[in-house]
């Protein structure tokens, strides 16, 4: 089953904290945030809010629906700046440039994907092709230690019973014939690439963490998270 990001939630990996940028937000204007001396039209948080259905209007209280709004217009914002920097650092690094991110691209993840991203990089991620080519390249880059592998394969035994065995009810962690769980020579490789996927996340949120810290955001536009505007909410 698929389950649509709920804009203005974030729900951050592991509990992990997310820094804001903490400057005093510009006044509202024709821009949305700042990197560096470069500004982010309000125009792409505009053409990315239209392609993304606000909340039901039945659902709750007028001065609840304005919140939910203020926080979908800071959510987009956070998913547009994502997208930039993503381009920036693809350029940086001589990686190809996708085309612009259209706003039209649906913006739905899986649960199990905002659960282990958090809502506004599942979104992101979905959004913008910058981003999910970063992602690919950092996750590339990393290298799994051989003992890493071993230490998942004899910590996760409940991975890797046989089709015959789970269908006995078979213990992993209990008494088991040799029979009953995968060697290792045929499972290695599938644990490589879960730890190098794992690993390319984690480098591609500390990345997203420190490229975050040059942007200022204009009123109206901050960090859903931040604590400094009434609406906030940072959910984990």
């Amino acid at each position: 089953m698929r389950e649509e990001v709920i804009p203005g939630e974030e729900v951050g990996p592991g509990g992990a904290q997310h820094r804001h940028a903490r400057a005093r937000p510009p006044a509202t204007g024709s821009h949305a945030a700042f990197i560096g001396p470069d500004a982010v039209p309000r125009a792409r948080v505009d053409a990315l809010l239209a392609a993304v259905p606000a909340r039901d209007p039945g659902a709750s209280r007028p001065e609840s629906l304005a919140r939910a709004e203020r926080q979908r217009r800071r959510w987009a914002t956070q998913v547009v700046v994502a997208d930039e920097l993503a381009r920036r650092e693809c350029a940086a690094r001589g990686l190809e440039v996708p085309p612009e991110a259209s706003a039209e691209r649906l913006l739905a993840v899986a649960g199990s994907d905002v659960a282990d991203l958090g809502s506004i990089v599942a979104a992101a991620l979905a959004h913008s092709a910058a981003a999910r080519v970063l992602l690919d390249a950092l996750e590339a880059g990393q290298v799994v230690p051989e003992a890493d592998v071993r230490d998942y394969y004899g910590r996760n035994r409940d991975r890797f019973l046989t089709p015959d065995a789970l269908r006995r009810g078979v213990d992993p962690f209990g008494v088991t014939a040799p029979d009953d769980v995968l060697p290792y020579e045929i499972v290695r490789e599938d644990v490589v690439r879960e730890l190098r996927r794992a690993a390319g996340r984690r480098a591609f949120f500390g990345w997203l963490d420190l490229a975050r810290g040059s942007v200022v955001y204009t009123h109206g536009h901050e960090h859903p998270g931040d604590p400094r505007h009434v609406d906030h909410e940072h959910r984990h």
